[in-house]
């Protein structure tokens, strides 16, 4: 909203400094400096109020140590990181973007999926909490929306004319713009490969003709697949003090320079990487979101004032999902995420190893001593505080990973 108000003042009023708005990097330094106010000074007030409706957390006894003292702490604190990413968000960004109409709906869609699951547990006494199946609902519908918009408006475009050029910084930007020509693609980037772009549509060349015009049937459930396997991730690491929105906004943060740069057309094509039109306004998003998982850490860092529950886990991993397949950078998310990934495989492999063993040997065996992962290493003694850094010291190392494969390759 304001971003509309100064552009009015600058272009027909011509107030001095007003032209500022204009640039992604004021916005974004708004948006984070901003975010970062509303999730700590408005947290502690939604966390009383949570409080006061003793909208607590109820625990399972797992036999994990510390475990008891965490019965009654407010959960539902991700309504603080939704408010403090969606205020600076409606204020600074352009909201004719369509990346940015799709990033607000992920965050209002999940959030939602997450709070109606946070209810139920609470509220309803059902630990259980929302059917899985009804979840896994709302993520295909999610997949089905973002998949869609992003295969079928004509504003999701690439540019293909530069791919090969040989442009470098010190070519003026009205040289890199002269006749530029914008496709609508199902193009992604592999990551470490020289040439480094694929296009889904070619999982269908064996159709013959136009078989690019069928590329959805492919790229929508990937699409799908993509945004529910981050989420769940995003839910499982959500485990102990500090881990999940520690990690997310490590994670986030990497996914920030992928967009700044993937919508910038001199440093993409420096970069010899795709440029994305109008993509660059997300990072302006990417800024208000890692103030506000900032925020809320200030909370949320052991030992927890508040829980994010699945109203913030949920929203944390549509998210990051929505962004890399934006940023035409899925294909990182196995090594951008690896903190999630490792949690997923840590469950899906204790589940099946115990299933196999019991049908195998009578009685079920398990891989690790408790799953997901970090419950894993608490079983081992070692203390909440010390799993969180080191996860965060991984998730660090794999952020840095994941940048250098703009020029590893």
């Amino acid at each position: 909203m304001l971003y509309y108000l100064f552009e009015y003042l600058d272009k027909t009023l011509n107030m001095p400094g007003a032209g500022v708005f204009q640039y992604i990097t004021f916005r974004s330094a708004l948006a984070v400096i901003l975010s970062l106010l509303l999730s700590t000074i408005f947290g502690k007030r939604i966390i009383t109020f949570l409080r006061n409706q003793q909208v607590g957390e109820t625990v399972r006894e797992l036999g994990l140590e510390g475990q008891t003292q965490k019965a009654g702490t407010p959960t539902m604190g991700g309504l603080i990181i939704i408010f403090a990413t969606l205020i600076p968000v409606l204020l600074l960004t352009k909201l004719d973007n369509i990346y940015i109409v799709l990033l607000i709906v992920t965050t209002l869609w999940m959030g939602t999926i997450g709070f109606i699951d946070d209810y139920i547990k609470i509220f309803k006494k059902d630990k259980e909490g929302l059917k899985g199946i009804f979840k896994v609902v709302g993520q295909v519908g999610l997949g089905l929306i973002v998949g869609s918009v992003l295969y079928f408006h004509p504003g999701v475009t690439i540019r293909t004319d530069i791919k090969k050029a040989d442009i470098r910084l010190n070519q003026t930007e009205s040289m890199i713009k002269a006749a530029p020509v914008y496709e609508k693609s199902t193009a992604t980037t592999i990551p470490f490969v020289k040439n480094n772009e694929f296009d889904y549509a070619q999982v269908l060349s064996f159709l013959g003709g136009d078989y690019e015009k069928w590329a959805w049937l492919v790229f929508i459930p990937i699409v799908i697949f993509i945004i529910t396997a981050v989420s769940n991730g995003a839910n499982l690491t959500d485990g102990i003090d500090g881990l999940a929105a520690g990690t997310s906004a490590v994670s986030v943060v990497a996914l920030g320079i992928f967009t700044f740069l993937s919508g910038n057309i001199i440093l993409s094509s420096y970069l010899n990487i795709m440029y994305i039109p109008n993509s660059g306004e997300m990072t302006v998003f990417i800024a208000a979101f890692v103030g506000a998982l900032v925020g809320f850490l200030w909370y949320n860092s052991y030992p927890a004032s508040v829980f994010m529950g699945d109203t913030g886990s949920l929203t944390i991993g549509g998210i990051i999902a929505v962004l890399a397949i934006a940023t035409r950078k899925e294909l990182l998310i196995p090594l951008l995420c690896g903190i999630f990934l490792a949690e997923n495989f840590s469950v899906v492999a204790q589940v099946s190893y115990f299933k196999y063993t019991k049908k195998r040997f009578g009685e079920g065996r398990r891989i690790f001593l408790m799953s997901p992962l970090h419950h894993h290493y608490q079983k081992k003694g070692y203390h909440e505080s010390k799993i969180v850094t080191r996860f965060w010291i991984v998730a660090i190392l794999l952020a840095i990973l994941s940048i250098v494969t703009l020029k590893l390759r």
